[in-house]
């Protein structure tokens, strides 16, 4: 069952396009990624999807609901954490939670079980504002209030960005799990890392979706050889790399250089180039493709 479908969207602001012809369909029980850069248009969607703004032209479904004109039945059926934490930071953890259970007609109680292993966590701190809460832990209850009503969709804006790499792991274990509850996750993010833990994904930038795959389709979509470059000198490295004619792309990741040759360019050649360039010392090796090799190919095309 398809339980979000999005046709043909676009959505101005003032001169500034933020969705250019976005279509995209997700199925119920998936974990789908948006994935993108900051001002990709990952916020303007969503906030269509949970609908906070109306698209300027096209159209979009959740759960068979038009996001227009069936406003009220999609809010009581979702759940939405925005990028900012957007909770009332001067109540209490318990407060919060409370408030988001009432206005839902719901109860801690009723759904406790849903938020049980997250809530677990910050439980010893129920009575502490929100507002003096770390990042992680204003992360759970975020959660913890867009899930206390039961939805059938999650919307994650971004639930990662800011916290700490074990967080982040928690974090993603918790969706998982939920999916076993029979709820659909929508969730964006920055990071190309975490596009691994989603069922399918969705490159966007500049407001266009790029391509939208499994994450193994997507990585086996790069069909070009790619070449690690390992140098201690990496910023002249790579200056001395996008001169020569043979080099499709190169690009920073980390510690090493990712680069796309042309066909008629070899190992041996780059690094004889190299050497006579005055770097001696350049490893080069043939490596797999990774998804934000792919989104930054897809980007130059």
């Amino acid at each position: 069952m398809t339980t979000i479908d999005v046709r043909d969207v676009y959505k101005n602001y003032g001169k500034t396009r933020a969705l250019e012809g976005i279509s995209l369909r997700v199925e119920e029980g998936e974990i789908f990624g948006l994935i993108g850069p900051d001002g990709a248009g990952k916020t303007t969607l969503f906030r269509i999807l949970t609908t906070l703004l109306t698209p300027d032209k096209g159209s979009a479904t959740v759960l068979d609901y038009d996001v227009v004109k069936d406003f009220k039945a999609i809010r009581k059926l979702v759940g939405y954490m925005p990028g900012r934490f957007s909770l009332y930071q001067d109540l209490t953890v318990l407060e919060n939670l409370q408030f988001f259970a009432q206005v839902f007609g719901s109860t801690i109680e009723e759904n406790y079980y849903l938020i049980k292993d997250i809530y677990q966590q910050i439980e010893p701190f129920k009575h502490r504002r929100a507002g003096q809460l770390s990042g992680g832990m204003k992360q759970k209850l975020a959660l913890s209030c867009a899930l206390i009503h039961k939805p059938r969709i999650l919307f994650l804006d971004e639930p990662t960005t800011g916290v700490d790499a074990v967080s982040r792991k928690e974090f993603w274990d918790m969706l998982h799990r939920l999916r076993k509850e029979g709820i659909t996750i929508l969730v964006s993010t920055p990071y190309m890392d975490e596009a691994g833990k989603c069922d399918r994904i969705a490159l966007i930038q500049k407001g266009r979706l790029l391509a939208i795959d499994t994450p193994e389709g997507i990585v086996n979509s790069f069909e070009k050889p790619l070449w690690a470059v390992q140098t201690d000198q990496m910023h002249l490295v790579l200056q001395a790399l996008r001169r020569h004619p043979n080099v499709a792309s190169v690009f920073p990741f980390g510690d090493v250089l990712h680069l796309t040759p042309k066909s008629d360019l070899t190992t041996g050649e780059l690094s004889n180039y190299l050497l006579n360039s005055g770097f001696p010392d350049v490893d080069i090796s043939l490596i797999p493709a990774t998804i934000e090799d792919c989104f930054m190919e897809l980007m130059a095309e």
